[in-house]
């Protein structure tokens, strides 16, 4: 009696439906409120009914199948899932517990069941997730991949999509079987940046991103990959990520290309430049030796003619003082053109040219112009020297054009491997936008040739305003010959 006291309050208190059944007729004793209320009918139209007869799909064979071990005594529980049809013909799936009851007076199936919709729902939306992230990944170039790594440094691929044998010319089921061979398809000089990108992801818990070479047997070739995952810590001290690995050979090989063609480009701009040089050294040669020494004969012999002149005939004696007045004006021209092409003061070495150039600027300019050196002497090889103080030249051009400045400071530092010069200015300045200028001939040559001389170009504003160009060469062996 006491046990049928008990099983009233379980069955009227329960939010699960509970269903008493006769273990040979299968046709329910009791049923409890929450099964009522669940299938939209009153007690008495269940009561002598059976689970077939409330089920969708359910069959007395697989019921029988379930049932038997319980009868029998082979099992203490039995679970059974099936579709459950309410009163207005809709249906929730339903998860049975069964049990079976001995007494004395009879034997009866116990039967708890509970609406298990949220999880069918949940299953069908992962269904779903599951479809549409396998339909992105086909369609996806490269290689989605789950990686983990454990604590004992083990590997392991939980997942590799279809696109494993086209990347990397292994199939799925063996790289996930033999997780190690990944490791052994990168060539050994790529392998430390490999692992070290690996490392710092676990230990940073930020993006992997590496890029590097693997050998795939299957096509004798070598191939760039790129590798980009999110990492996130598992159980212990495992981490895992999840990412993709694309081809990017195609990128380098063209990469590759563009660089080459960039050095043959600066190799074609230093040997223009040079040649330009000797060009300039020879026309200036010319000019100096031939144009110069005919002009100064030219003064002797007026010279020598001008003493023959009358005395008493002024308006001649005027015509030879204008005339021989043009002619050093001549000659100060011959100087300064050739000078222009080449500086001969180069000849006393590289911190003297930039001295008197800075005095010359001085002069044109009407404003300050401050040198220091930290040495008396730079070896620099001769081409190297020419190419410097053109830089020089076009950077103070530069500052007299657009700067606007009241004081220039010119700085020369000889170090171990390097000479550095830095020409500062205090005028308006130079942005960004002012450097990317289509038409900023003067820059992109300074740039081109500290290229090509195997240095550096920079541009930056100075601290008090104005505009610091600082260009560093590294030294070379065999200084001050011509190439």
């Amino acid at each position: 009696m006491m046990h049928a006291e008990w099983l009233s309050v379980v069955m009227q208190g329960s939010f699960s439906e509970i269903y008493v059944i006769d273990c040979d007729t299968l046709r329910f004793l009791e049923v409890n409120p929450a099964a009522c209320k669940n299938l939209q009918v009153e007690q008495w139209e269940l009561l002598g009914k059976t689970p077939i007869d409330i089920a969708k799909n359910l069959m007395a064979d697989t019921l029988e199948l379930v049932l038997q071990p319980l009868r029998e005594g082979a099992a203490t529980q039995a679970t059974l899932e099936a579709m459950q049809v309410r009163k207005d013909g809709s249906a929730y799936p339903i998860e049975y517990h069964f049990y079976c009851c001995r007494s004395s007076s009879a034997q009866v199936y116990i039967a708890i069941g509970n609406d298990v919709s949220a999880r069918y729902e949940a299953a069908k939306a992962l269904r779903i997730s599951e479809a549409r992230f396998r339909a992105i990944v086909s369609n996806t170039p490269g290689l989605a991949f789950q990686f983990v790594l454990q604590a004992d440094g083990s590997v392991a691929f939980p997942y590799l999509s279809e696109g494993c044998q086209a990347l990397l010319g292994i199939a799925a089921d063996r790289l996930q079987g033999e997780p190690e061979l990944f490791l052994s398809l990168i060539l050994p000089e790529d392998r430390p940046s490999y692992l070290d990108a690996m490392n710092q992801s676990a230990t940073d818990l930020k993006s992997w991103n590496w890029e590097g070479r693997i050998w795939v047997e299957q096509w004798n070739d070598t191939k760039w990959i790129n590798l980009r995952a999110t990492p996130r810590r598992l159980n212990g001290d495992a981490f895992g990520w999840e990412g993709i690995m694309t081809n990017i050979n195609d990128s380098k090989l063209e990469q590759a290309e563009i660089t080459r063609s960039h050095a043959q480009l600066a190799e074609l701009s230093a040997h223009v430049e040079r040649v330009k040089e000797k060009e300039r050294t020879r026309i200036a040669r010319e000019i100096h030796d031939d144009l110069g020494g005919n002009l100064t004969a030219i003064k002797m012999a007026l010279a020598l003619l001008t003493r023959r002149l009358p005395a008493d005939d002024s308006v001649l004696l005027d015509k030879a003082a204008y005339v021989d007045s043009l002619v050093d004006r001549t000659i100060e021209t011959v100087h300064r053109i050739s000078g222009d092409l080449r500086p001969s003061i180069l000849d006393f070495g590289l911190v003297d040219a930039i001295a008197w150039q800075a005095k010359e600027c001085e002069k044109q300019m009407g404003i300050p112009c401050v040198f220091m050196s930290n040495s008396d002497e730079v070896d620099l090889h001769l081409d190297q020297a020419t190419a410097l103080f053109r830089i020089f030249q076009e950077a103070l051009t530069n500052i007299g054009k657009h700067a606007q400045a009241t004081r220039i400071e010119v700085r020369l530092a000889l170090g171990k491997n390097y000479v550095r010069l830095e020409i500062e200015d205090n005028g308006s300045g130079m942005s960004a936008t002012d450097r990317l200028k289509p038409k900023s001939f003067g820059i992109r040559g300074m740039t081109e040739r500290a290229a090509a001389l195997g240095g550096n170009l920079s541009i930056e504003a100075a601290e008090q305003g104005g505009t610091i160009v600082a260009i560093s060469v590294p030294l070379t062996e065999n200084r001050n010959k011509s190439q």
